[in-house]
């Protein structure tokens, strides 16, 4: 399966250097997940899943399920069901306008099966190995829309440069740390973009939403590799802390609103403490509740 294939470059990767460093892209490196979610995922998501009554709603649970929200950076179907099934339900206008959210349940239950892969390839199987008319109907609409996300993605993020500081820091790390990206992005897009500003020079390898999920990329690229306080993950959300969280790595975070002042910081003062085995504990901690500080859980409606 293209899955097993994808996944042997991760369990294959072997250390060049004693540190290893993941890096997220959107929103992390390139500044891009606002124009994203508000030019193609919002479009499509209120056109394929028949939520035009209550447009403007649909648009504020997005925007803050994925971008100011404990879930931002999540898989593009988890953020879908959250909205559907928990924000979008108990918004102000589609409880005043009596607006049924439409359920997708097929879809949603396999959003929520651990043995999914959420990806177009794991949509794909599963609407193809969809039992009955209304599984394979919803899956097929699902899939319809994540790839029109991909198109509009590819016709309109064009020309958004990397984050000030990003190239500095990889150059930095580059001669004594391992760097890959670990995204849950599709693989076309991240090749793109990171080829667009020569920041595929620093990495040893690119990891995709095809390659599983952020926690399986570091674990098949870095278990049994390199010594403890020796992996970083460096993310701008939450999920990419807990993925750093399972493999016991490192997490430095990118604060949301805060992109620039990030970087900096992780390129005067962080980096040494990484490699120089200083950065666990109190230092840590203290950027960690910066960053929780600024992602709420609950919506301001």
């Amino acid at each position: 399966m293209r899955q097993s294939t994808e996944k042997s470059r991760l369990t294959e990767f072997l250390p060049e250097h004693a540190f290893f460093v993941g890096v997220d892209s959107d929103g992390c490196v390139f500044d891009n997940m606002g124009i994203k979610q508000e030019e193609c995922f919002c479009p499509a998501m209120i056109g394929y899943f028949g939520l035009q009554p209550v447009a403007r709603a649909a648009r504020q649970c997005k925007v803050f399920a994925d971008l100011y929200s404990k879930t931002r950076g999540s898989n593009r179907h988890i953020t879908i069901v959250r909205i559907l099934e928990q924000l979008l339900p108990s918004h102000p206008i589609v409880t005043e306008r009596g607006f049924i959210v439409p359920q997708f349940s097929h879809y949603c239950a396999w959003v929520k099966d651990p043995n999914s892969l959420l990806s177009i390839d794991g949509l794909r199987e599963a609407a193809d190995a969809a039992t009955s008319d209304e599984a394979k109907r919803e899956l097929r609409q699902a899939l319809t829309w994540s790839l029109r996300v991909d198109e509009l993605v590819a016709e309109i993020v064009k020309d958004i440069p990397p984050i000030p500081g990003v190239h500095e820091c990889l150059a930095r790390l580059q001669n004594q740390a391992d760097i890959m990206v670990c995204s849950s992005t599709p693989m076309e897009a991240l090749e793109r973009e990171w080829g667009e500003h020569g920041l595929d020079d620093y990495v040893q390898l690119i990891a995709s939403q095809e390659m599983g999920t952020k926690a399986e990329h570091l674990k098949l690229a870095t278990q049994g590799k390199y010594e403890k306080d020796h992996v970083l993950m460096i993310g701008d959300a939450p999920g990419d802390g807990r993925a750093a969280q399972t493999v016991g790595a490192l997490f430095y975070p990118i604060i949301p609103g805060h992109e620039m002042e990030s970087w900096r910081r992780l390129h005067e003062e962080a980096i040494e403490k990484f490699l120089s085995q200083t950065y666990a504990g109190q230092y840590q901690q203290s950027l960690m509740d910066e960053f929780d500080a600024c992602l709420p859980d609950h919506p301001p409606w």
